[in-house]
């Protein structure tokens, strides 16, 4: 396969960055419907208690160091040397615009014809439940803010269609090419989009002061002495009779003083 000067009705586009970087700003000029983000959108929630591991290390964990390539120069598009078969492939995009990209990507799709070449673009989320004034709710949190995934057979045409979709910066490879990812790092996105039970926002920290909103010790307030985020338990110490006594309770138990 090989993606060189693209087809006459396909116009000159440039160079993707090796690592894209995610916009403090948002410089978006593409459209009107473009500029705002969706309220629909999913809530990008970032958890306190543990560190998300970004898209990139994710990928890193499951792939070999590769020896380091020339950077093209600007003028040139994707190499050839790209899957013959479909492969998913990273995009990146403005953070918070995910479901934007991903609903204009699906309308060029449709309108230039491209099904036989595009298959599906995803967003990975997980659920998450958080607990505001008192009330729990379930939210969808973005696994990899300012990334989609893009199930495709590259070609010049598709790369065309999807680097130039409204609010995609670019493709996450190495210098100019494209980089499929591997199966087994498509399964542990997968795996993490489909855990049965949903993650628990902790919006406090240790040292912070929280009030106790379930149970024996309903309202009673204290110190946050640690947090357990694999048994999801958080040790509080609360006052009695003007002893500090330590009780553990559920992340759900608790919320910010």
């Amino acid at each position: 396969m090989s993606l060189q000067e693209p087809q006459e009705q396909f116009e000159h586009d440039t160079v993707d960055s090796t690592e894209p970087e995610t916009p403090t700003e948002s410089p978006l000029s593409e459209s009107d419907a473009f500029a705002q983000p969706d309220e629909s959108d999913t809530v990008d929630v970032p958890s306190s208690g543990s560190t998300t591991p970004s898209l990139e290390e994710v990928i890193e964990e499951a792939r070999p160091p590769a020896k380091q390539k020339r950077s093209p120069a600007p003028e040139e598009l994707p190499p050839s040397d790209v899957p013959e078969g479909p492969a998913w492939y990273v995009i990146h995009c403005y953070s918070g615009y995910e479901n934007k990209v991903r609903h204009n990507l699906e309308q060029r799709i449709e309108t230039m014809g491209m099904k036989d070449r595009i298959f599906d673009v995803v967003i990975p989320t997980q659920e998450e439940i958080e607990v505001k004034d008192g009330k729990r709710r379930t939210v969808e949190r973005h696994i990899f803010p300012g990334y989609v995934l893009v199930n495709m057979q590259l070609t010049e045409e598709s790369w065309y269609v999807v680097r130039n979709t409204p609010g995609v910066t670019g493709f996450v490879g190495m210098g100019n090419t494209p980089t499929a990812l591997r199966p087994e790092e498509v399964s542990q996105i997968i795996k993490r989009m489909e855990a049965e039970a949903p993650t628990v926002k902790v919006t406090y920290k240790v040292g912070e002061r929280v009030r106790i909103i379930d149970g024996p010790f309903n309202d009673f307030r204290g110190m946050v002495a640690e947090i357990d985020m694999e048994r999801t338990k958080v040790r509080v110490m609360v006052s009695f009779f003007g002893r500090e006594t330590p009780v553990e309770l559920d992340f759900l138990q608790v919320e910010k003083a």
